[in-house]
């Protein structure tokens, strides 16, 4: 069979990108479509201690070293008051190769990694949108049109769809399974006078809660810009006050004591954004001829950062399928099996920490200083990137949930949040 190319890869993100470079590495002809230009702005700043594990694979450790990104060590959580204060330390962690990570500008980061796949050998094309595909028994046809040019077409063995929310397949094939118990809406910006965190480790990303379902993300990009974003349920939203984005950002700053104080010499460096609708999951993640990677396949809220990590790893187990389905020339739904599963058991670990965030009883132990330290360190090793930590970790994760449900009814824990109706938890 003729092909223009091996593969092709619809989205140049960090998991399009991370595909294309593993399959590239390998010796496979790559074509690689990315509908914009790079760089440009993304949201997604702060990554998690296993994005190492990306780097070293994909030949960028010692490139991504070299950057001036902010680094990141864990986080500061923070209650709504300021009265209560936790720290999750990815030092303390021993399931990671390297605790360190960094908070990134995304559009140095994303072009980074676009870069490294033109590097070895990948026929990138910016501005370049794939329009459809179609798959026969022996082939998948993806058709696309650049900028200004006609509609044209690749032949191909397996397309990866990296497309992001996008979905070009998970549409296709109508996959798409929204979280309706995380139906969030984010607010963000970029401030400059904002104070980093006052001691060893000033760039870890600060978690504060507010008295509701709401939380905010303070994100350090260098010494004088910080991302700030607010995340509240669509419910509350709609209760907040302002008829604008710009003034349910100020509002919501404003109605947190612990972030009005931080905000108080804040001064907006960049547009408010809003993103909504970004929590859901494909029923299938790889079927006859393709595979989905990053947020094509799945993406959950951004409480705790998962986002990018989650892409650059799908993307280099995808180029793996993918390499050993072609030594076998065998490119059906069933060759991707463990594929899916692997991708179904990050997206649930992750998820059930995410969820269980949108509670009161939660939110009373995974902030309080009280909490006995292997449980934090088991929870920490999660929320540093490893979902397949040990046995042990596990276990004692499973004990912190159970202490969870039992708060409910036996507190162990002051409680420190609201639980009444208008507080807005699913």
């Amino acid at each position: 069979m003729a092909y223009d190319y091996d593969f092709a890869v619809a989205g140049g993100g960090p998991g399009g990108s991370s595909a294309a470079i593993a399959l590239a590495q390998r010796g496979h002809s790559v074509v690689m479509f990315e509908r914009e230009t790079f760089p440009r702005f993304h949201i997604g700043e702060s990554l998690l201690s296993t994005a190492n594990d990306a780097f070293a694979a994909l030949g960028l450790a010692d490139r991504i070293d070299d950057q001036s990104f902010a680094e990141k060590w864990g986080a500061l959580l923070i209650s709504h008051d300021g009265a209560v204060k936790r720290r999750i330390d990815f030092a303390g962690v021993t399931e990671v190769r390297r605790p360190q990570t960094w908070q990134v500008w995304r559009a140095l980061f994303d072009r980074i990694l676009l870069d490294r796949a033109r590097e070895v050998g990948v026929d990138v094309r910016q501005r370049h949108r794939v329009n459809s595909c179609e798959f026969t028994p022996d082939a998948a046809i993806v058709e696309f049109a650049g900028d200004g040019a006609p509609p044209d077409r690749v032949r191909v063995r397996a397309i990866v769809d990296a497309t992001g929310r996008h979905g070009l397949i998970a549409r296709k094939f109508n996959l798409r399974n929204a979280e309706p118990r995380l139906a969030n809406v984010a607010i963000f910006s970029h401030y400059s006078g904002v104070p980093r965190i006052d001691d060893v480790r000033p760039d870890d990303i600060r978690i504060i809660s507010r008295d509701d379902a709401g939380w905010f993300w303070l994100i350090p990009l260098s010494r004088d810009v910080m991302s700030v974003g607010v995340v509240v349920p669509k419910d509350l939203l709609l209760q907040m006050p302002g008829e604008s984005n710009e003034e349910r950002l100020e509002q919501a700053i404003n109605g947190t004591p612990a972030v009005a104080e931080l905000m108080r010499n804040a001064f907006r460096e960049a547009a408010v954004r809003v993103e909504k609708d970004f929590s859901y999951r494909a029923s299938a993640y790889a079927g006859d001829r393709w595979i989905l990677v990053g947020d094509a396949g799945s993406f959950l809220d951004p409480v705790f950062s998962t986002g990018v990590s989650i892409a650059m790893e799908s993307g280099i187990e995808a180029a793996a399928e993918l390499d050993r389905a072609l030594k076998r020339d065998a490119f059906h739904a069933r060759t991707f099996a463990a594929f899916s599963r692997r991708q179904r058991r990050r997206y649930e670990t992750f998820r059930r920490f995410v969820i269980a965030f949108y509670s009161p009883q939660f939110r009373d132990l995974f902030f309080t200083p009280k909490l006995p330290k292997p449980l934090f360190r088991a929870m920490a090793t999660v929320l540093s990137g490893r979902w397949n930590a040990s046995l042990r970790t596990r276990l004692l994760n499973h004990l912190f949930f159970a202490l969870v449900a039992v708060q409910k009814h036996v507190r162990f824990s002051t409680p420190h949040f609201r639980r009444d109706a208008s507080a807005g938890y699913p």
